[in-house]
């Protein structure tokens, strides 16, 4: 099936390139690489967990959070009584025109400044709280946002192989950058917006109940039925934040594989089918993104309008009041403004409970991740193996990738210090999954593997895999120096040593042709050299590990023939006293292998060296004719 043909479906691993893993009769084996699309059957997003996952997390800065919360009540207290102040200035105003008219007196302007003064007093510190408030929520939101990335950066070198096998990995980054970005963006407006709209109601209330408690009455009935507007429209959008987040993850994948493998795209003319798939997966971000926009941005009017049904209802009550002398002009004029301002923050609340649906969304999708079973030792051991040659064995070893459908039925083999081991067999017998047994990336079902004679699961994992060096078929590169990347393995390593490793692996002359030699500066995908030039540093970068084990796992398949032959004369020398394990298709590359294993099905069907395992006309000889008759 081809990955466009994949891409109609909604999330299908991909089948690993050795060997195929359990799938009803037929055994598949889920790869790695991006799809971009989620697993179908997502569940509902748990508002509830993710907004208590959150809190939590913001545990650690609770001292500041309350910090916060304090400067924003003094904020808010001093706003909230700003306006009854000034109504005593319209007070006297009122009370001063009034006694002129009598003839009693005239306007106390002195008064009237004094309490202007006092306002402005009130107004100008409610502002600098307002921004100290500010500037400390953004510095909490900011290191909780690093922190959130420091741990999900920690949680990918505790997770297990398997899940980034599973896993898309464009989804992943989705995760690291988008959604935590949409989270600090919630956690920095919502927060500090949130405390504030609280307090200023619960400090209207209480003022505008020292006005008049009638007045308090009517303006308070709009609030059950904001209350309601609210409810309705959070439960309607909640499932479009969800969906938008959730898109914005598969497009994220689908870019990122499109990218990755744009030449093979373009050399097989699949530029409609994925422009194509990119749009399917648009149109429902697209769908998600203005249902959820457009709720949102509805909340807004819909709380105006119910405000402002709050506010004439006021003036008809108050004007009556004060018509009979139960209320002055001036208590008027504030009770209005605050029935103004109480609604400003409902309809904070309002606006702030949108920005919530879309962290939650973001939340349960990041913590989720941070959720996610790790590799976990069982031990802390880190003792040695041997100086030089160690002895591996393989006892009864059984493994499945789904228990229920072992690969690795009954694996027994002895490996002698220093002895080229060659693992061959089809595609899908299971030589990299042994492989990927030894370094660890799976613990066997049943049975054991020993490496001088104790069990590897004895030794933590961090230790047992620092005494491997592994060529792959597939190379990796970082975008730094040659140089740096030939010395990945042993960072301590001189610039003498470097090139004494490249030498060895026949890499060194065409490292010096080109610009910059050794210290040319790779790009991401280490596209400016050829697959076979990758191969040779990868190579380089293993003998100059100079480890007590080695995994070649097709190491010379990018290469051409005079290059290969170059490089079986380097690997040579690099085995030379070492145990090594080396998977080939291209036989002729192990006929010098002290011992071959030949695999089919997880078992092992024959073994021996090449001369002996050609005279017994079976499995091995067929392969190997078959290379043979090829090449004819």
């Amino acid at each position: 099936m081809s990955k466009e043909e994949k891409a109609k479906k909604e999330y299908e691993p991909k089948e690993e390139r050795e060997e195929t893993m359990p799938d009803g009769k037929r055994q598949k084996r889920p790869g790695g690489g991006p799809s971009g699309v989620l697993a179908p059957g997502e569940k509902p997003k748990n508002f509830r967990k993710a907004i208590k996952d959150t809190l939590s997390y913001m545990g650690a800065y609770k001292i500041a959070i309350v910090f916060v919360v304090i400067i924003a009540a003094l904020a808010t207290i001093f706003e909230t009584v700003g306006p009854k102040v000034m109504g005593r200035a319209t007070t006297l105003l009122a009370e001063g025109v009034l006694a002129k008219i009598q003839g009693t007196g005239g306007i106390d302007f002195n008064a009237v400044g004094r309490v202007l003064m006092l306002t402005m007093f009130l107004y100008a510190v409610g502002a600098f709280a307002q921004y100290l408030q500010a500037l400390i929520m953004t510095n909490i939101t900011q290191k909780i946002v690093y922190r959130m990335r420091r741990d999900i950066s920690e949680k990918i070198d505790r997770m297990p192989i398997g899940y980034f096998e599973k896993m898309p990995t464009g989804e992943i980054l989705s995760r690291i950058t988008n959604d935590v970005d949409t989270l600090g963006q919630a956690l920095s407006q919502s927060i500090s917006n949130f405390i504030w709209a609280i307090i200023s109601i619960i400090g209207i209330i209480v003022v505008m109940l020292t006005i008049n408690v009638t007045m308090t009455l009517v303006a308070l009935m709009v609030v059950p039925l904001s209350a309601l507007v609210m409810g309705v429209l959070i439960k309607v959008s909640q499932k479009h934040f969800a969906a938008q987040q959730k898109y914005l993850g598969i497009i994220d994948g689908q870019i990122e594989e499109d990218f990755s493998g744009h030449l093979v795209i373009k050399a097989f003319n699949r530029e409609d089918r994925v422009s194509e798939r990119f749009n399917e997966s648009n149109e429902k971000l697209y769908e998600s993104a203005w249902k959820s926009q457009f709720l949102s941005g509805l909340m807004r009017p819909l709380m105006r309008i119910v405000s402002n049904l709050g506010y004439a209802a006021v003036v008809v009550v108050g004007g009556t009041l004060c018509v009979k002398g139960a209320i002055g002009v001036g208590d008027i004029q504030a009770f209005v403004q605050y029935v103004k301002n109480i609604g400003q923050p409902i309809q904070e609340i309002a606006q702030i409970m949108n920005q919530v649906q879309s962290m939650a969304a973001a939340a349960e999708r990041v913590f989720e991740f941070l959720e996610e079973d790790e590799e976990i030792d069982t031990t802390t051991e880190t003792y040695e193996t041997g100086d030089e040659e160690v002895e591996v064995e393989f006892d009864h070893v059984s493994f499945g990738y789904d228990k229920e459908h072992p690969i690795i039925k009954d694996f027994s083999a002895k490996v002698w210090p220093g002895q080229k081991i060659a693992i061959v067999g089809p595609t899908g017998a299971g030589k990299t999954t042994m492989v990927k047994l030894l370094m660890r990336f799976y613990d066997v079902d049943s049975g054991a593997i020993r490496i001088d004679g104790r069990d590897i699961r004895e030794k933590s994992r961090q230790a047992h895999r620092d005494e491997f060096a592994m060529v792959l078929q597939d190379t990796w590169l970082f975008s730094g120096t040659i140089r740096d990347n030939i010395r990945y393995g042993r960072e301590d390593a001189t610039d003498e040593e470097v090139v004494a490793a490249a030498k060895a692996a026949k890499a060194d002359h065409f490292i010096r042709t080109l610009p910059g030699g050794y210290d040319m500066v790779l790009n991401e995908d280490a596209t400016n050299i050829s697959e076979g030039q990758r191969q040779l540093l990868t190579i380089a970068r293993a003998v100059l590990a100079d480890k007590k084990l080695l995994i070649l796992d097709e190491a010379t398949s990018s290469v051409d023939t005079r290059t290969e032959e170059e490089i079986q004369k380097a690997m040579d020398a690099l085995t030379e006293n070492r145990t090594s394990f080396i998977i080939a298709h291209r036989l002729s590359t192990i006929r010098n292998a002290n011992y071959i294993l030949v695999m089919q099905d997880g078992d092992i069907v024959e073994q021996g060296n090449h001369d002996e395992l050609i005279a017994l006309n079976g499995a091995y000889a067929e392969l190997y004719n078959s290379q043979f008759e090829q090449v004819g």
